[in-house]
């Protein structure tokens, strides 16, 4: 179940079979600016993630249906998952049981009790590192260079302006260089997933993005794929 907000804030996926749990989690990362969406069991993560495309996973290790250990195997076998961080949530402290949560592919690993600070840290330390500009970075891709903090963006030192679903194009581009997105992708990443528009509305807008970017000179750094979309570099 997902819960909508605006296709900017990051989205994180809370996997548990403890309603009074998911309850406690949802709250708390709703109040600290999260999108929310929720699992019961493995089964449901796996799907959740390919559907849904979170930025950040909660995977409990003890579920059913299909434990924490394999559904991680599994989203991170995805290339849907593989760019979701997942953070393993356990009671199981031991080294040995660490290791082997991370040897699943699981980025992070927290041991219950937890304080929800601690956990909204790791989520958003987490964050950082798969969604850069909505962690308030600088992102820099040759002479392009975007702040997300003050939504600024230069080429070669000029100020380009940008209109606010070319800004998110660029973000999307520059969080990760040389992916390739298919027009889907960047509507779900840019206009959110229960936005209903036609897939050529990316093309007019990766149209005006382009002519920005080159205004005052310099090569189109972005690459269309044909049959597939568009990249940057």
């Amino acid at each position: 179940m997902l819960d909508m907000n605006t296709s900017d804030q990051p989205l994180v996926l809370i996997v548990d079979d403890e309603p009074a749990q998911l309850a406690l989690l949802s709250y708390n990362l709703k109040a600290a600016g999260f999108r929310i969406a929720t699992a019961k069991d493995g089964e449901e993560a796996v799907l959740a993630v390919e559907e849904q495309g979170p930025d950040v996973v909660l995977l409990d290790w003890m579920l059913p249906r299909l434990s924490g250990l394999e559904a991680c195997r599994q989203i991170k076998a995805s290339s849907v998952g593989r760019g979701s961080a997942v953070i393993m949530v356990s009671a199981r402290s031991e080294e040995t049981d660490r290791v082997r949560g991370l040897d699943t592919g699981a980025d992070d690993y927290i041991v219950k009790p937890y304080s929800v600070a601690e956990l909204i840290a790791r989520v958003r330390a987490n964050l950082r590192r798969v969604r850069p500009a909505v962690a308030g970075q600088v992102l820099e891709y040759g002479d392009i260079r975007l702040d997300t903090d003050s939504h600024r963006v230069t080429r070669a030192g000029q100020s380009l302006h940008l209109g606010p679903t070319e800004y998110r194009l660029l973000g999307a581009f520059m969080e990760r260089p040389g992916k390739v997105w298919t027009r889907e992708a960047l509507l779900d990443r840019v206009w959110g997933r229960d936005v209903y528009i036609d897939t050529r509305t990316v093309d007019v807008h990766v149209g005006r993005l382009r002519k920005a970017l080159c205004v005052q000179g310099g090569a189109d750094p972005i690459r269309t794929v044909r049959g597939a979309g568009y990249a940057m570099g």
